[in-house]
């Protein structure tokens, strides 16, 4: 196997090492953090996750079967939708009823083609009644009206007579869908109606007062938009005025805000050149991970500033749009952002996912961004053909987070890559154990040049543990999956372990992803 070669050290020499207290078990990793993002953009919806009853294409009432088989196995726990900034200007009633009579529409955000809306409201829950994930349905805030939402809830979640419910069982669904989330608009300081803080916080408090909890049904949470990347007076002042006269923990106003950060791997300030998803030097490699690195600090200021207000954390960080935007693929539609995956980013997926594991006292729920055919995407399709892409391995080998305890863990004595400002750390790591006992470590090595050998140690020396499942990614910076050669890079058995008395010695490839399962 390339990249294992590489023996352990010997015993006397030096290396990383990684503390693990496997008695401190912190907050739970919520499993909505490895959650992902569906909007009518570009080959997402259609073609990506639904080609309709009469394709070719095997489905089951429209949905790929292997997309969403994959999808299963890669275990998604939430799927966000309809936007994005087409959620704002998506009129829901626009996509119920017989295909055939659905309003079709021009969608103005993306490309400028016809939206015909046959993938709407029943189309979505059928999706992730297949999938078996968790709902989160974004609203119109924008351009719609208090009305229009406040009737949308009803029509999904309201079991017993009225209008909205009796529509729903005249267009064939007679039991009521739950939805677990609902965000409140999106991106209300710009494509959501170019609000400022204070203004879009009041329309908040007075549209999520209309997203009803009936009686017998879960309560709904709801999500307030938050900030464009460091933006933290929008923070700051969207707190203030929701927690101004109104206490949210015991209104139910906000069980979570947003936050938006995408990493370009080229430039910050012109988002019309932002650089190739294939074809970059080791600079601008570096450069993208150091930007991806960014999360952290993001999650820790615009945490502090949540703390002000909710110091016992019950309103989550919802971080329901991030990933790697770069330029489109040559030849393709600009306004439907298709772009290739290296393993540049899978490791800003496995490091990402790492940070908010670790930050998952604060962190409830995140969405990469998107699913399938458009920016840092996990599945690629062209016509009947689908392949998997090196992000879609990342989160098949760190879903055993889900759900489980954070343990504290600290690198100790560990190099960094890059140089200058894009220096960082080399290796970055999470743990968590499950409800078995189970032990996962997941672990990026962020060089191109170098493997490194790292101790793993776990503090409680009276529990033995050993290597039960270890699995890995590796390959070139640009490495990545086409339709001609869709395993160039793929999820394998890692061998480059020896269990000790005190843990495991790994040695982690050059440019790798890597998850170790230890057990008693």
């Amino acid at each position: 196997m390339a990249g294992q070669d590489k023996c352990i050290r010997d015993k006397g020499e030096t290396m990383a090492k990684i503390i693990v207290n496997n008695e401190n078990k912190k907050s739970t990793i919520a499993p909505e953090i490895y959650g992902h993002f569906s909007e009518h953009l570009g080959r997402c919806i259609y073609e990506g996750l639904f080609v309709g009853e009469n394709s070719d294409i095997p489905n089951v009432n429209g949905m790929r079967t292997d997309v969403v088989d994959a999808l299963k196995e890669m275990k998604i726990p939430v799927l966000r939708w309809p936007g994005g900034c087409f959620a704002d200007e998506y009129h829901w009633m626009d996509g119920i009823g017989p295909k055939e009579k659905r309003k079709k529409m021009i969608n103005t955000h993306w490309g400028g083609v016809v939206e015909d809306n046959s993938f709407g409201t029943h189309e979505f829950f059928e999706l992730c009644r297949q999938l078996g994930c968790k709902t989160y349905v974004n609203g119109n805030l924008g351009s719609g009206t208090v009305r229009e939402m406040s009737e949308w809830v009803e029509y999904i979640t309201f079991n017993g007579v009225s209008p909205m419910a009796d529509l729903r069982k005249e267009n064939g669904h007679e039991e009521p869908w739950t939805i677990d989330y609902f965000g409140v608009g999106n991106e209300n300081w710009g494509c959501g109606g170019n609000m400022r803080p204070e203004h879009y916080a009041d329309e908040y408090r007075r549209y999520q007062t209309y997203v009803r909890n009936y009686a017998g049904n879960q309560p709904i949470n709801k999500i307030c938009c938050g900030p464009n990347v460091d933006d933290y007076e929008w923070t700051k002042k969207v707190m203030a005025t929701c927690f101004d006269h109104c206490d949210p923990k015991l209104h139910g106003l906000m069980d979570g805000l947003s936050l938006h950060y995408y990493t370009l791997p080229e430039t910050e300030d012109d988002w019309n050149i932002k650089g190739s998803a294939t074809d970059f030097t080791e600079d601008i490699f570096y450069q993208t991970l150091k930007r991806g690195y960014f999360m952290e600090e993001l999650i820790n200021r615009h945490g502090a500033i949540m703390d002000e207000y909710d110091p016992d954390k019950n309103i989550g960080l919802i971080v329901d749009e991030w990933g790697i935007w770069s330029d489109v693929e040559p030849g393709t539609n600009p306004g439907f952002l298709y772009q290739q995956n290296t393993m540049r980013d899978a490791l800003v997926a496995g490091m990402t996912l790492n940070i908010f594991n670790k930050h998952s006292d604060r962190v409830k729920m995140a969405c990469i961004a998107q699913l399938i055919n458009v920016l840092q995407s996990v599945m690629l399709t062209d016509g009947d053909k689908m392949i998997k892409t090196p992000t879609y391995y990342v989160f098949h080998m760190m879903r055993h987070h889900q759900g489980a305890a954070l343990l504290d863990s600290s690198l100790v004595g560990g190099a960094t890559v890059g140089s200058g400002k894009n220096e960082l750390p080399k290796v970055f790591e999470s743990v968590s154990e499950d409800k078995d006992g189970v032990i996962t470590v997941t672990l990026t090595n962020n060089s191109l040049e170098s493997s490194e050998d790292v101790d793993i140690m776990l503090t409680n020396e009276g529990d033995k543990y050993s290597v039960s499942e270890a699995r890995y990614i590796e390959g070139a910076m640009d490495a990545h999956n086409t339709f001609e050669a869709p395993e160039v890079v793929d999820e394998k058995d890692f061998t480059a372990y020896e269990n000790t008395q005190t843990g495991v010695k790994v040695t982690l490839p050059a440019c790798s992803v890597v998850t170790l399962r230890l057990s008693k």
